[in-house]
């Protein structure tokens, strides 16, 4: 009788490890994930900042040639 609550017992530890490592999988998981949306998210933010940047930087005009409203 005293091995088989021993047995039970040693049974009950590693599974209370094994679940214990599987949420902490789980939650690494979940981190990467939101680390990895994060990333995308920012770099999604800076093409269209420099997207934006060169439109607002593009060439102006010459002052030399004539403006198409000075052309009407």
């Amino acid at each position: 009788m005293r091995n088989v609550e021993r047995m039970t017992s040693v049974k009950s530890e590693l599974l209370d490890i094994f679940m214990s490592m599987e949420v902490d999988e789980h939650a690494q998981r979940r981190r990467s994930a939101a680390q990895r949306s994060l990333r995308a998210r920012r770099g999604i933010e800076l093409h269209r900042e420099f997207q934006k940047l060169s439109r607002d930087i593009a060439p102006l005009p010459d002052d030399d040639e004539p403006q198409e409203s000075e052309l009407h």
